[in-house]
């Protein structure tokens, strides 16, 4: 049986001096190159990355692309990379990690030992600060000479990918998604010149708000998904109980920001933050909800904290649909569009798949 003992994290990984960027200094630093590495801010979309550049060589961190693990202290989100990167000015808020004994796996597992402490620990108001994590205890399997256990690690990682390959690769069947070539007819729709109509969207939806201000401290975990602005979680804060107007699945929400989002379940909302509701036969299924959904991306470039979207302000905005010989919306057009871009976007993931799946058997 695995024996597990407590370590501190500067006992398992050891901090790396780093370089950080002012934003506002990033032109004068940019060089001409084809080579980009990402640029890494504290927050938790994307990974943290705020975007790819060519900077001077001065202000590159890891240049030898060392398998690396980041902690940022404000909001505790951890990033494993093996990529040389740039770090944005935080006044030495993030901490460079590395170790002789990290892969990938390994890494991944001492992510998920850091993330279980220092998610209950540490706060906004109380950060984790570089001298705080070094003295933060986790705890680690280890072998008969009370040393850490790295193969244990990789192996116990290797296992979970194994089970979840398989439970995807039967999802995957089961959805007729593993077979992602696009057919003829496929290829063909995608060439295909459309005919499109605009149509405002106050003649397409109705529109509704949610009746109560719920809060963060609603959340329960239990009853209906709570949606608020924002992308994070496509603006998914969690579950609630409290008692709230429910919204039904298949339908659209739009918040102040001009975020659309599709919602195949049903849902309540904030009332503060101008999140509404947009429903209508139009909504056919999911996938003619996705479609329309692509059709508002437009509304992000429009609104924000000083312009915020609200049905009065995007009633009267159009979206491009299209049309058949008779001049009606074209469902099935819209469904076989979206259908194309599912088996575009699920190759790569499928290559993936199958990529773990030799490297997996070469293993063992």
């Amino acid at each position: 049986m695995i024996k597990f003992k407590k370590f501190k994290i500067e006992e398992v990984l050891q901090w790396q001096s780093q370089k950080e960027i002012d934003p506002l200094k990033i032109n004068e630093l940019t060089i001409k190159s084809d080579i980009k590495y990402p640029f890494y801010g504290q927050s938790t979309i994307d990974n943290g990355i705020i975007s790819y550049l060519s900077l001077t060589e001065s202000v590159l961190n890891n240049k030898l692309g060392k398998p690396t693990i980041l902690i940022h202290s404000n909001n505790q989100n951890i990033v494993y990379l093996e990529t040389p990167f740039y770090l944005k000015d935080g006044h030495g808020a993030t901490s460079v990690l590395q170790s002789d004994n990290l892969n990938e796996k390994i890494a991944l597992y001492i992510i998920t030992c850091i993330k279980k402490v220092i998610t209950k620990k540490f706060a906004y108001n109380e950060k984790a600060t570089k001298s705080a994590l070094k003295n933060t205890y986790i705890k680690l399997p280890v072998n008969n000479n009370n040393e850490i256990d790295y193969i244990y690690m990789e192996n116990c990682i290797r296992k979970l990918e194994e089970k979840y390959i398989r439970e995807f690769s039967v999802y995957l069947t089961a959805s007729k998604l593993d077979n992602y070539k696009l057919s003829n007819k496929e290829l063909e729709l995608l060439t295909k010149k459309i005919v499109t109509k605009e149509y405002k969207l106050e003649k397409l939806f109705k529109a509704e708000t949610g009746n109560v201000d719920l809060q963060q401290k609603d959340i329960d975990g239990k009853g209906e998904y709570f949606i608020n602005s924002g992308i994070q979680n496509y603006g998914i804060k969690g579950k609630t109980t409290r008692k709230a107007k429910i919204f039904s699945d298949n339908t659209i929400t739009i918040d102040f920001f001009g975020n659309a989002y599709y919602r195949p379940f049903k849902y309540k909302m904030a009332t503060h933050n101008h999140v509404f509701s947009l429903s209508g036969d139009i909504i056919k299924n999911e996938k003619v909800g996705l479609y329309l959904v692509s059709q508002m991306s437009y509304f992000k470039q429009m609104f924000s904290y000083s312009n915020m979207a609200t049905w009065n302000k995007i009633k009267g905005l159009s979206i491009s649909l299209p049309v058949n010989s008779n001049g009606n919306i074209n469902f099935d057009y819209m469904e076989e569009y979206i259908n194309i871009l599912e088996k575009l976007t699920i190759k790569d993931v499928v290559e993936w798949k199958n990529k773990i799946v030799t490297a997996t058997k070469k293993c063992c």
